[in-house]
């Protein structure tokens, strides 16, 4: 992590307590795992701490860390730093993805309900025409489909299921069986019934070769008209430029926290139209949030050294299905 991260997401506060439960080799580590400070650092280190921006612990850096036995990962996804060799290894791996996924939740519920009312349109000629009584959109009755039983999946459905808006609620999941799609309140569908059927759509599937480009221009064709794309997850899930293209038709809205490429190139068509929203990644932890992340990491660590089952744990297996 940078300085700034590091004092945000662990401030003096978390890293005293975190003191109170191991010995901290160093200081926080901002630079490259190979520097001279960061490799005397992971000679000693049993637990090491990670979080955004940190470099792979890759096979060459692990060899500088004979003692390491635990890889606590204070942000979200672990694949940026978790290769074949952390597994070799048989390091234990917990990710503060719970913690991050609260934001993104309520982001992606408050999507919904625009979605569902029809925010953008109405917003786009707020000046000039006001929607009559019988052209206004609600929420009762709404089908959502949602791409994806992921952490950040699941409690999405919980948001539309505890709501009183009786959203009728698809999901794509190959990892979900009919049983545990009763169990989740859901309807399992294939991924072209699900764009058929829906008139929102809300992406949190992992981004994996085959999911690439999932939603395709062939997918996105069948969403019926005036329908919303809402995507949270990754970027490269969505054929953007296919998106674009049904957006610029007046076809469907778009609510966009991830694109392919991020950024989009200035003057992208989905970054000028009155139906798309574009945010720049915030759903996750932001400025005051993401202290969430510090505090799950060190309440990681204390499981750890008690002896206590990690609430992040993460295995070899579940690369396939996280982000």
């Amino acid at each position: 992590m940078g300085a700034q991260v590091v004092e945000r997401v662990f401030p003096p506060d978390l890293r005293e307590r975190l003191d109170r439960s191991v010995r901290l080799a160093a200081p926080p580590l901002t630079g490259p795992l190979d520097a001279p400070e960061a490799v005397a650092a992971l000679a000693e280190a049993e637990i090491l701490v990670t979080g955004w921006d940190c470099p792979p612990l890759t096979r060459q850096v692990l060899d500088t860390a004979p003692r390491l036995r635990a890889v606590i990962h204070a942000a979200g996804s672990v694949r940026p730093i978790v290769t074949d060799a952390v597994w070799e290894r048989g390091l234990l791996v917990s990710s503060a993805a719970d913690a991050n996924a609260g934001p993104v939740v309520a982001y992606t519920l408050a999507a919904i309900t625009f979605a569902a009312k029809g925010a953008l349109a109405t917003a786009a000629g707020y000046a000039t025409a006001w929607p009559g009584f019988t052209e206004r959109d609600g929420a009762d009755g709404r089908t959502v489909g949602v791409i994806g039983a992921s952490r950040i999946g699941r409690r999405v459905i919980e948001g539309l299921r505890a709501d009183d808006a009786g959203y009728r609620v698809l999901l794509c999941d190959p990892y979900v069986d009919d049983a545990e799609a009763a169990r989740l309140g859901v309807e399992r569908v294939s991924l072209d019934e699900l764009c058929r059927r829906s008139t929102i759509v809300s992406v949190h599937a992992p981004l994996l070769p085959e999911t690439r480009g999932m939603l395709s221009a062939q997918m996105l064709a069948l969403v019926p008209d005036g329908g919303t794309v809402i995507n949270t997850a990754r970027g490269a899930l969505v054929d953007n430029e296919a998106l674009a293209v049904e957006c610029s038709a007046g076809r469907l809205s778009a609510y966009l926290d991830v694109t392919w490429p991020e950024p989009l190139p200035s003057g992208h068509p989905l970054l000028r139209l009155p139906n798309v929203l574009v945010t720049p990644h915030v759903a996750g932890a932001q400025g005051s949030e993401v202290r969430r992340l510090g505090v799950f990491a060190v309440e990681e660590v204390e499981r750890l050294v008690s002896g206590a089952e990690l609430r992040g744990g993460t295995g070899r297996g579940d690369m396939a299905r996280v982000a």
